[in-house]
């Protein structure tokens, strides 16, 4: 895969970004095999166990470089120390669902590291790279989970490369190597990947999980506000099945989560994901997908994920 200005500047090989997903399904594994294999892993800030303790173990994994995610509106940077500790073990930084903030960007440069929003809008990204941000994601309407704008990704992404100058990552609905081609061949230095990687043999998925994303067609996801129990009024695109099983539960636990201080009830149309740690009724919780979900078809290693996207983007960028 030929180099981008994302990849010289974060300094993987393969310009392909793995989406931080939370809930226990972005494992170190995962984004230790995403880093292995040429891409920049990705992991969520929140979780159950310690930052500190997640980023000791993608050093044994052998993640380098990775990036970091934080989610402000989940309260994710009321301990600052945490955003500082993150920049001074990860390459890239990054934040979502809110403001583009200087001071932020200045931190995580201060502690050594890039700094990264996720947008949902061309103006958001002319703020970003205004107070200072090394890498903008643009995030089309078409993504899994949490989903910040309205636009669909190719019109946004290509008004936004022609509107800043730092590295753009396009995000939203890329599941094959296909949509990785298109979007580089929109402008885009990079590509980022969640739903694909839902299915990764590394995945922390609940296998029910993986299962109902197997499953899934073109065609079988929504946007809603429903699952929002933890992160109000925040649409976010889920399996179509899903919300209907969501919806028609009757009780008030939809599900436990084992975590190392005991068991946390987990309840009704809770916006956590169900990971391997989490039993209960899986199909009633919030499956998000993406609409390239159609296209994820088997389990694999995420290597092989990796290499089945860029080679296939490739072969396709040196046809046209």
């Amino acid at each position: 895969m030929l180099s981008t200005p994302f990849t010289d500047l974060v300094g993987c090989t393969v310009p392909l970004q793995l989406a931080a997903m939370g809930g226990g399904v972005t494992t170190p594994e995962l984004v230790g095999a995403v880093c292995r294999a040429g891409g920049l892993g990705m992991m969520q800030r929140g979780g159950t166990r310690a930052l500190r303790e997640r980023l000791d173990e993608l050093a044994d994994a052998g993640a380098a470089p990775f990036g970091v995610n934080f989610v402000p509106p989940l309260g994710q940077i009321d301990a600052l120390d945490d955003v500082r500790l993150a920049a001074s073990r990860a390459r890239l930084v990054e934040f979502f669902y809110a403001d583009p903030d200087s001071e932020l960007v200045e931190l995580v440069h201060d502690a050594g590291a890039l700094a990264g929003w996720q947008v949902g809008s061309v103006d958001e990204a002319r703020r970003a790279a205004e107070v200072g941000c090394d890498v903008v994601v643009v995030q089309g309407v078409e993504a899994g989970g949490h989903v910040r704008g309205s636009t669909a990704l190719l019109p946004m992404l290509a008004a936004t490369v022609e509107s800043i100058d730092v590295p753009v990552v396009a995000a939203g609905g890329i599941a094959t190597g296909r949509s990785m081609a298109a979007a580089l061949a929109a402008g885009a230095s990079a590509v980022r990947v969640g739903t694909r990687f839902l299915a990764a043999a590394e995945s922390g998925a609940h296998p029910d999980y993986v299962g109902a994303i197997l499953a899934a067609g073109e065609e079988d996801t929504v946007l809603t506000t429903a699952f929002s129990v933890g992160w109000p009024d925040a649409p976010h695109r889920v399996l179509a099945s899903a919300l209907a099983a969501g919806e028609a539960f009757t009780g008030d636990v939809v599900a436990t989560l084992e975590t190392s201080g005991g068991p946390q009830p987990l309840s009704r149309l809770s916006a956590r994901t169900p990971s391997r740690d989490v039993t209960g009724t899986i199909a009633a919780m919030a499956m998000y997908a993406g609409e390239g979900v159609g296209h994820v078809r088997e389990v694999a290693p995420a290597a092989a994920i990796v290499a089945e996207l860029a080679e296939e983007a490739e072969r396709l960028l040196r046809r046209w």
